[in-house]
């Protein structure tokens, strides 16, 4: 089954299908699933219902019954992807049911594919099971078909994003998510943690939480007993055991009372924030009807590092948004030299159906945006390889992913989020080493986003 293989940007996600055989003459799916990871928790879940019913799935068009694609629709150019899966998709198998983000405007789907079998929205699992039952019958075996433990996961063995809450309360004039995705809501909170605690159970090393503003996480609880419920949770998923790392986190006044947890390794928080920022210059925010105290910004910067100074700060950015002037531009460079980011991707604008931001005034040229990208990522690269640098010579625990055929070891040191992050690499004498397992390595190089490193006794 093809999928998008990782790049530059952030909002795709690699799936690799698990080996799962249906039994004997037993109905398969294939699953296609595009996308950010919170589209990936939703293909999981998807597919776990399906196991639970009877269905193998299939990691080739050819060995499956139908297939799912699970789309993306937050960019024009995802929008575009997401078509050009669903055709191959009908190419290929022929039968195909289509969901996910994409899914919000069935009829923008249909005008083009219009021999899909069914459209559903994002996170409409018991629409796409109504589907797949229509396509592909079920025929369960009461004596042999049973829920695996800890259910279908796309990702490797050790480690697994934590999906908490569904949609966004915010009104960013360029994003659709709550239009798509609807208004916040959390989790139970102990829903959450009995998830965790399965993941953990069953080899998971890393938790990766995430959301759509994982900060506001049960604000939308009406009789809710803490002012910010990501506190508590915070510490409960950090006594579990396992690396939990924290996306997508907006810089709320209260997020200062996470960074304690993250400086005190005995309580498993990672020091790392993934932050949204989108931009540094003020008017350039209000038009994004975003938080515009970017000085402000920089102040809880300095106040988080000073309270744990191995922190990782890693963000995105929109560069070109319309009415952008070369002067904003700058002082966004300026902005990114102060606040010394690790970790930094960023976006050229694009409109997208539906969006406020696309009825603004003096959209910026696109050879404009390509320039101000191009200078953008090398200033982040030169701080990136700065601050790389400075490492050099640390003894750092890391958490190996893969180890190739030459015995080289790809891993990640706390700093570095799986897909979009670097990577530390150990070329000698990592034989011995599995995926998960996590060791203690001393930095002997540094390049622009990745380090090598040995192992140390």
């Amino acid at each position: 089954m093809t999928t998008n293989p990782p790049n530059l940007r952030p909002d795709l996600a690699h799936m690799t299908l698990p080996e799962a055989e249906a039994r004997r003459g037993g109905p398969t799916i294939g699953m296609v699933s595009l996308g950010c990871p919170k589209a990936l928790v939703d293909s999981e879940r998807i597919l776990t219902r399906l196991r639970a019913e009877g269905y193998g799935i299939s990691p080739d068009y050819a060995g499956a019954d139908a297939v799912i694609v699970n789309t993306c629709g937050f960019l024009d150019s995802a929008k575009a992807e997401s078509l050009e899966a669903i055709g191959e998709a009908l190419q290929e198998n022929g039968k195909v049911i289509v969901t996910g983000c994409l899914g919000a405007e069935p009829e923008y789907i249909t005008g083009v594919h219009p021999k899909v079998l069914a459209v559903t929205g994002p996170h409409q699992y018991e629409q796409v099971l109504d589907a797949v039952h229509g396509a592909v019958p079920p025929d369960p075996d009461p004596f042999i078909d049973l829920l695996p433990a800890s259910g279908v996961t796309l990702t490797p063995r050790h480690y697994s994003y934590l999906k908490i809450s569904e949609g966004c309360n915010h009104k960013c004039k360029f994003c659709i998510i709550p239009d798509m995705r609807g208004r916040l809501q959390s989790r139970p909170a102990k829903a959450v943690l009995r998830e965790a605690e399965k993941l953990v159970e069953s080899g998971v090393k890393e938790l990766l939480v995430i959301s759509q503003d994982t900060s506001a996480y049960g604000t939308d609880w009406k009789d809710r007993e803490v002012k910010a419920p990501i506190l508590p949770l915070a510490r409960d998923l950090g006594s579990l055991g396992a690396w939990v790392r924290m996306h997508y986190v907006y810089p709320y006044p209260h997020v200062r009372e996470l960074i304690p947890l993250m400086a005190d390794p005995s309580n498993g928080i990672l020091p790392y924030l993934d932050i949204p920022f989108q931009h540094g210059h003020p008017e350039v925010l209000k038009r994004m009807a975003r938080p515009a105290a970017s000085a402000r910004t920089l102040d809880e910067i300095a106040a988080w590092r000073a309270a744990c100074p191995e922190i990782t700060l890693r963000s995105t950015f929109i560069v070109g948004y319309p009415g952008e002037t070369e002067a904003e531009f700058d002082y966004l460079l300026d902005w990114l030299d102060e606040a010394q980011l690790d970790r930094v991707g960023c976006f050229q604008y694009e409109n997208v159906a539906g969006a406020r931001s696309n009825d603004l005034p003096d959209h910026v040229a696109p050879e404009v945006k390509q320039e101000r990208w191009d200078r953008f990522m090398e200033k982040a690269q030169e701080i990136s390889e700065a601050r790389l640098a400075a490492k050099v010579g640390k003894h750092l625990p890391v958490i190996v992913d893969d180890i190739d055929e030459d015995g080289i070891a790809t891993c990640r040191t706390m700093a570095d989020a799986p897909e979009i992050d670097g990577n530390l690499f150990i070329d000698e004498g990592a034989g011995d080493l599995s995926p998960g397992d996590i060791v203690t390595v001393e930095v002997d190089e540094a390049g622009e986003y990745d380090l090598w490193g040995r192992l140390t006794a």
